[in-house]
């Protein structure tokens, strides 16, 4: 079906940036939005952004103006910069894809990267 593989997380200060790749694969499907997740130790996973195949965009409250989300639909992959970094920004970031089957009228895909790590220290 749909794999997806992210990277870029890490340690950071602070104020400090990261920015974070997520590159789908897969054969028989097409992938429609996509987006960036997160879960925080004692909380539930929330919505950070998505973006539509077309390139419309939506964030949640707490990063607008500090994340962008981009993508390339080439490489069938996503972005997030993240800049000016709070230490409550600390979560485990997970990719996701919305993908509609080329084989089969109606079968979607819901795919879920492995998380990637985001530290914030103050």
């Amino acid at each position: 079906q749909v794999q997806l593989v992210e990277s870029g997380g890490g340690l950071v200060q602070a104020g400090g940036s990261l920015r974070l790749s997520c590159a789908a694969s897969g054969s028989d499907f097409s992938i429609n939005a996509m987006g960036w997740y997160r879960q925080a130790p004692g909380k539930q996973r929330e919505l950070v952004a998505t973006i539509t195949s077309g390139g419309t965009t939506n964030y949640a409250t707490s990063v607008k103006g500090r994340f962008t989300i981009s993508r390339d639909n080439a490489a069938n992959t996503v972005y997030l910069q993240m800049n000016t970094l709070k230490p409550e920004d600390t979560a485990v970031y997970y990719c996701n894809a919305e993908a509609t089957s080329t084989q089969a009228t109606g079968v979607y895909a819901d795919a879920w990267g492995q998380g990637t790590l985001v530290t914030v220290s103050s």
